[in-house]
């Protein structure tokens, strides 16, 4: 059988909810699968084996452990306990433009992106022009990136990420942001990414999303995965024992109108399509 490209062994997070680093007596008094006051678990005893070129959808109610789990294949969280192994390099698309520098161009900050995944400068040139027309700032490359709108800093961020040549995805909450026909550039490029053998992670509430996208399900529920399986079953499972479903697209509904109303939200964007429910944010 081929190695897998992420093997997640028995992985647990342990997570703080005050500010205060834990102390030398903390950390040697500690059991090693305890928690202390004030400690939680975001993520306990998960296991599973990707191979190259699964598209896996993950599900789950907010504060299950979805991003907190696509944040330790990134490398971005240590396990507390267990091991992730993940045999390549990641395009993280989680946490909305983190990484980039608000004094700095967006062209300066498309080299500095790019480059912090190990992309020469020659490289960068080479596909310049490419992510500048994808996000559709031509006339905005030598405007400091912090003038930019929400919307096309997540259009600048998607087109850098979406361009690494990394053989792992990790999209959380896709794509909210912009109008109808940046998303689907987004989905059509998701598409040309999976064709191309890459191993994809998306977390999403959208069923149309992950059947499109996905074949495979995991759910978490409390930090734990309950169920895991062909993407029908796990999101057929999710949605029955998560209630009304009618009644979560109107939870979501109404955060996308306070989302629009707070500006983070182009004005034409379909809080009422089915399958463009979500938010991408991106880290890099």
């Amino acid at each position: 059988m081929t190695e897998p490209i992420i093997s997640v062994q028995d992985v647990s997070v342990r997570f703080h909810r005050s500010r205060r680093h834990r102390s030398i007596r903390d950390l040697v008094f500690k059991g090693q699968s305890g928690v202390r006051a004030g400690e939680f678990w975001g993520l306990r005893n998960i296991s599973f084996d990707v191979q190259p070129g699964e598209a896996i959808g993950v599900v789950g109610r907010n504060g299950q452990g979805k991003s907190t789990l696509l944040k330790t294949i990134a490398g971005v969280l240590i396990p507390d306990e267990g091991r992730a192994v993940v045999n390549g390099g990641v395009a993280p698309l989680i946490e909305i433009t983190g990484g980039f520098v608000g004094d700095l161009t967006v062209r300066d900050n498309i080299f500095l992106a790019a480059g912090l995944h190990g992309t020469s400068k020659k490289q960068i040139a080479a596909s310049f022009d490419e992510i500048v027309e994808f996000a559709e700032i031509e006339d905005f490359v030598d405007t400091p990136y912090k003038h930019l709108s929400s919307g096309m800093k997540v259009r600048v961020a998607f087109s850098v990420v979406s361009r690494l040549d990394e053989p792992i995805m990790l999209v959380d909450e896709v794509l909210a942001v912009g109008d109808r026909a940046f998303r689907e550039k987004c989905f059509e490029r998701i598409d040309e990414m999976l064709s191309e053998g890459r191993t994809l992670f998306m977390v999403s509430h959208s069923e149309a999303n992950l059947t499109r996208f996905c074949s495979r399900g995991l759910y978490l529920r409390e930090g734990q995965l309950v169920h895991d399986g062909p993407i029908g079953e796990v999101v057929e499972k999710y949605f029955s024992e998560s209630g009304n479903e009618a009644a979560l697209r109107r939870r979501h509904e109404r955060r996308m109108r306070r989302m629009r109303q707070r500006g983070l939200l182009g004005d034409d964007s379909d809080e009422d399509d089915e399958g463009d429910e979500d938010g991408l944010r991106t880290v890099v």
